[in-house]
């Protein structure tokens, strides 16, 4: 028996009326993941606890079968373990995104883009590089390149306490108060300062702006913590595994989880990732080991984005290459199978940021023992479901994919 885990980020949403009242999921074309839905169980997962914020960290750590009120120490431990730096006990991880900010003449500070136009990773290494160069080594500070303009910052020794944000969560809005967190505090202050200079006059900057693409402006780091110890997946199921993904916090999870992470040529974590080559190198897993969880970015950045249109791309993108091209193959095979296809939560088009609602979930077995939902598979379709069942443990979903009890 092989198991599947096949997540679309952010892919849940609400009515809208540009759509008809129907939502991004259920206006786009998903025969794979509708046929599966019919033959299989569809139910609500509760993937945030309520004590926690609805991210996709806190959210994946539930679907990898892991409590987060018990593992979770924040985003950037997770997206260090990814790019191999390893915390000391003294050290602080801090996600540090490449931002466009609005400096306003009336002193107001507007979060322009959490992705700098979604700079190239290419580009980005220059600045880091440039960043660690002028702001980093002897200070408290040293920055680590990511992917695009997800990056890493860690911290040596003891800082202020303060409060940080995600950036996503403030498009186009006043961020004023919470830069002035950062100000408040010296040593904070002078890196933040700094890093705008460096940013200012950089030629990455300038080439992006003569060809008409926003410019890096600024730092925005957030979403730190601890390094958190987590026992291995193969540990508590007795399974080998791999995690693919384009972004850290994904390789991450499935690093610390003790999974193979597989690096994929042109996976990018947006529309233009290398879908055919995640879904080979899931199927090549598969090959040798039991398990693989495979996660696609592009729903939830379109979400983020506002785009409808980039919203319904991204999941007919990811019906198409990667859970029919998957199940089309395995299926030739002759494989039995067990697979979940959900999302880590939804990314509502009218919020552009995360909601902690139940998300869809269908669970579907190659040997079709189940009845069947003989549902489409949409998020209005699992409400619907007379006494449709909620797992409220968000982290208990995978022991009902591999048919294990709850511990």
């Amino acid at each position: 028996m092989k198991y599947l885990i096949l997540i679309g980020d952010g892919m849940g949403d609400y009515p809208l009326a540009e759509l008809d009242g129907r939502t991004p999921l259920e206006a786009a074309a998903t025969p794979a993941m509708d046929r599966l839905c019919r033959r299989g169980d569809l139910f609500l997962t509760a993937t945030v606890p309520s004590a926690l914020p609805p991210g996709s960290d806190v959210a994946n750590l539930s679907l990898m079968g892991y409590d987060p009120l018990r593992y979770y120490t924040g985003r950037a431990p997770l997206e260090a373990a990814s790019m191999g730096v390893r915390l000391a006990a003294d050290q602080t991880a801090f996600r540090c995104n490449l931002v466009n900010l609005d400096f306003r003449a009336d002193g107001i500070t507007k979060m322009i883009d959490f992705t700098a136009g979604h700079i190239s990773t290419d580009e980005a290494a220059e600045l880091i590089n440039s960043l660690q160069v002028r702001c980093g080594g002897d200070t408290p500070f040293n920055f680590h390149a990511g992917v695009s303009y997800r990056h890493l910052l860690t911290v040596q020794g003891d800082l202020p306490p303060m409060e940080t944000v995600p950036p996503h969560d403030y498009i186009d809005q006043d961020i004023t108060p919470f830069r002035t967190t950062y100000l408040q505090h010296s040593r904070w202050k002078t890196l933040l300062l700094e890093a705008e200079d460096v940013l200012a006059g950089h030629p990455v900057n300038r080439a992006r702006k003569d060809a008409g693409r926003l410019p890096a402006s600024s730092i925005w780091p957030w979403g730190e913590g601890k390094m958190p110890a987590m026992p291995g997946f193969n540990e508590r199921f007795g399974l080998t595994g791999s995690m693919i993904s384009a972004v850290d916090l994904l390789k991450g999870i499935g690093i610390l989880a003790g999974l193979d992470s597989i690096d994929v040529p042109g996976a990018t974590g947006y529309l233009d990732t290398n879908y055919r080559g995640k879904a080979d190198a899931a199927l090549t897993a598969l090959e040798e080991q039991d398990f693989v969880f495979v996660h696609l970015e592009a729903p939830d950045e379109s979400g983020h984005q506002g785009s409808i249109s980039n919203k319904i791309t991204a999941i007919e993108d990811f019906d198409e290459k990667i859970v029919g091209y998957i199940t089309s193959h395995l299926q030739d095979q002759g494989l039995d199978y067990r697979m979940v296809v959900t999302m880590d939560h939804f990314t509502p088009i009218s919020l552009r940021t995360h909601s902690r609602d139940p998300v869809p979930t269908l669970l579907y077995d190659s040997r079709e023992t189940s009845q069947g939902s003989n549902l489409p598979f949409s998020e209005i379709a699992a409400a619907s479901l007379e006494g449709v069942e909620l797992l409220a443990h968000g982290h208990h979903l995978i022991n009902r994919l591999l048919q294990k009890p709850c511990s």
